[in-house]
């Protein structure tokens, strides 16, 4: 064999070798990281946050098909936080809850602070006064409002979009019923809020996904005081909730104070449509 040759074949084990080991060390992978969202739209900057400090709640769930006559299947198994209006900002909930995705004066409109201590409360309300609005109330991480008009895909993703739609100024999210259950309790209260940490999370709103990863371990559902103390969760827990139309929700504490409740408006048409009646018959036209 020529010099060359051998010095060729030397320099080509030599390579090999080297290769060998260089496959055999595992390069140090970076942290992934995630870019959450904060719960209200009024903040733009997101904090990044590490993956390997967040804890998960469960995500090997899929919701089960509606069964006949259900319109919405039941999200399950959803980490559900407890929040209120009047909130203080705190570590792990960065906007205060004097005002609403929908509501810059959501406090104010509430009547008040909305006070989450038990000893403060009485007929799942505070004892100091009573809300204008219905204390069962709740946020999901979605917002179909934009700056002007609505957000681009909530015609296509909101299911009753069509039907709610009152104009680009108007959510058609704000006030829509939701069951949640836990146990063998089930509440109802009406949404009025976006959040928790997201707004823009529609694939699990209204699709399959499951709540992303946040500092509340993966929360994907905030509820007021009354919800709390009706299903006796703790502020932080696992519930079941889903979607429901007006004409499946059952009367109780729910359905007894707020502006914005839906029995309250109909029971106000209701009355006044018979005191109108009452009136005519009392004051027949002559002719």
């Amino acid at each position: 064999m020529k010099p060359g040759t051998i010095t060729h074949t030397i320099a080509a084990l030599l390579s090999s070798v080297s290769s060998l080991f260089a496959h055999s060390t595992p390069a140090k992978a970076e942290p992934a990281k995630i870019k959450l969202s904060k719960k209200s739209d009024k903040l733009s900057e997101d904090p990044m946050l590490n993956l390997h400090s967040i804890e998960f709640g469960p995500r090997h769930l899929s919701s089960p098909p509606p069964k006949a006559g259900e319109r919405y299947p039941w999200k399950r198994q959803i980490v559900t936080t407890v929040f209120w209006i009047g909130e203080a900002p705190s570590a792990n909930n960065p906007v205060p809850n004097r005002s609403s995705s929908w509501d810059k004066d959501w406090a104010r409109s509430y009547g008040g602070f909305d006070d989450p201590t038990p000893a403060r409360r009485s007929d799942y309300m505070p004892v100091k006064f009573t809300p204008r609005q219905n204390p069962f109330y709740c946020a999901l991480p979605y917002n179909d409002k934009a700056s002007t008009g609505h957000r681009s895909e909530a015609p296509r993703v909101v299911p009753w979009f069509k039907e709610a739609y009152q104009g680009p100024g108007v959510s058609t999210c704000k006030g829509r019923w939701i069951a949640i259950r836990k146990g063998n309790r089930t509440v109802y209260a009406q949404w009025e809020d976006a959040g928790p940490f997201r707004t823009d999370h529609w694939q699990y709103v209204f699709g399959d996904e499951r709540p992303k990863p946040n500092l509340n371990k993966g929360a994907g559902l905030d509820v007021s005081p009354a919800v709390r103390d009706y299903l006796g969760i703790d502020e932080t827990d696992v519930t079941d909730w889903k979607f429901v139309d007006f004409s499946e929700v059952p009367r109780g504490p729910w359905s007894k104070v707020g502006e914005n409740n839906t029995f309250v408006i109909n029971d106000r048409k209701t009355s006044s449509a018979v005191a109108e009646a009452k009136g005519s018959a009392f004051n027949p036209v002559v002719r």
